[in-house]
C-alpha cells in the first residue's frame, strides 16, 4: 500500500500536472470504484484543480465549488500519467481524469478491487475521510507520546492504526522501529521516556528523508513503479539479508497476511519472534485484513 511518502510523491508530481487546470472529465471502467453517489461524478466536470493534498494515505483534488475528489489507493492502487484521452487499460484500469494535457489513470493489479474514488463537497464531508490520526510530521514529542500511550498496543500497530497516526503502513512502520531499534511487540504503555522520545525522532527522521529520497529519484519524472520493497530500505522486506547496522541476518514474524521485517539484535536483544507465539501475545490487538483496520476508523 502507498504511504506517507509514496503519496507525497504522487503529489509532487501531479501539482505542476494539473494544478490550476480544469478536469474535463472522469471516465469509470469499473463500476464498483465510485463509492459515493452525492454529489454526482458529473459534477467535477469542467472545474479547475486548486489545490493537491494527502489525507493520510488519500490522494485529495480539491475543485472549484467546494468539491473533492479522494482517491484512495489501498494495497494494489497506482496512478498513472498518460497522453490525453488515453484508452483505459482493460484488466487493471478502474478510472481515468482527463485533463487537457493528460490523462491521470487509476489502476489496481489485484483480484480484489479495494482502491476507490469518492465525490464530496465541502471540508466537513471531506472530514468524514480522515481516520483521525496524527500527521507524523507535524506532532511534536509530547502530543506524539500522549497518542501512542493512551490505550495500550503494541508499537507496531500503534505506528501503523490510521486513527493514532496518519500515513505510516506496515513497511514504513518496519524502518522506524528499526531505526529506532524497538521491537515491534513491545507494548506502548510499557515504553520508557527515553524509548518514546528515540521512537518520535526515528518517525520523523525516516518519514522525512523517504520523501526527500523519493523526490529526489524521479524528479519531474511521474512515478511509475511506486512499491512498499525498496532497496534502500533498512528492514522492510529483507529478510534473511544482513542488516545494514550490525550484519545480522534481518527476521520476520508473519500474522494473517501481514509480514513484519526485524533485526533480532538489533531490536529484540537477541530474541527471536517466534509465529505460533505471535498470536497468543496480541491475542485481538493486531487487524487480520484491511478491511479490519479502515473498520476501526468507523468504530
Amino acid at each position: 500500500m502507498p504511504e506517507l511518502p509514496d503519496v507525497e510523491l504522487y503529489l509532487h508530481a501531479l501539482r505542476p500536472r494539473i494544478l490550476g487546470r480544469a478536469l474535463r472529465g472522469v471516465r469509470l471502467a469499473s463500476p464498483f470504484v465510485l463509492r459515493s453517489v452525492e454529489p454526482p461524478i458529473e459534477a467535477v466536470a469542467g472545474k479547475d484543480v486548486l489545490a493537491v493534498r494527502r489525507l493520510g494515505k488519500r490522494v485529495v483534488l480539491e475543485l472549484d465549488e467546494e468539491l473533492f475528489l479522494v482517491v484512495h489507493l489501498m494495497i494494489a492502487g497506482r496512478l498513472q500519467w498518460r497522453k490525453p484521452a488515453e484508452k483505459i487499460p482493460g484488466r487493471i484500469g478502474l478510472a481515468a481524469l482527463d485533463f487537457d494535457d493528460g490523462a491521470l489513470l487509476l489502476t489496481e493489479a489485484s483480484k480484489k478491487k479495494r482502491a476507490s474514488l469518492h465525490v464530496c463537497r465541502g471540508e466537513s464531508a471531506l472530514a468524514d475521510h480522515d481516520p483521525g490520526g496524527a500527521e507524523p510530521l507535524q506532532i511534536d514529542y509530547a502530543a506524539f507520546r500522549d497518542a501512542l500511550t493512551a490505550k495500550n498496543h503494541t508499537v507496531k500497530r500503534a505506528l501503523t492504526d490510521p486513527r493514532i497516526l496518519s500515513g505510516i503502513g506496515n513497511a514504513y512502520s518496519d524502518e522506524i522501529l528499526h531505526r529506532a531499534r524497538l521491537s515491534p511487540l513491545v507494548w506502548t504503555q510499557r515504553l520508557t521516556e527515553a524509548q518514546l522520545r528515540h521512537l518520535h525522532e526515528a518517525t520523523s527522521e525516516v518519514l522525512t528523508e523517504w520523501v526527500a529520497r523519493l523526490i529526489e529519484q524521479h524528479g519531474a519524472d511521474f512515478p511509475e513503479k511506486v512499491s512498499a520493497f525498496r532497496p534502500e530500505m533498512a528492514a522492510h522486506g529483507k529478510y534473511g539479508r544482513p542488516c545494514p547496522v550490525c550484519g545480522d541476518p534481518i527476521q520476520r514474524i508473519v500474522f494473517a497476511d501481514r509480514e513484519t521485517n526485524y533485526c533480532a539484535t538489533c531490536q529484540t536483544g537477541g530474541k527471536l519472534l517466534a509465529d505460533r507465539s505471535l498470536s497468543r501475545l496480541l491475542k485481538g490487538d493486531w487487524p487480520r485484513s484491511l478491511e479490519e483496520l479502515e473498520a476501526l476508523r468507523r468504530s
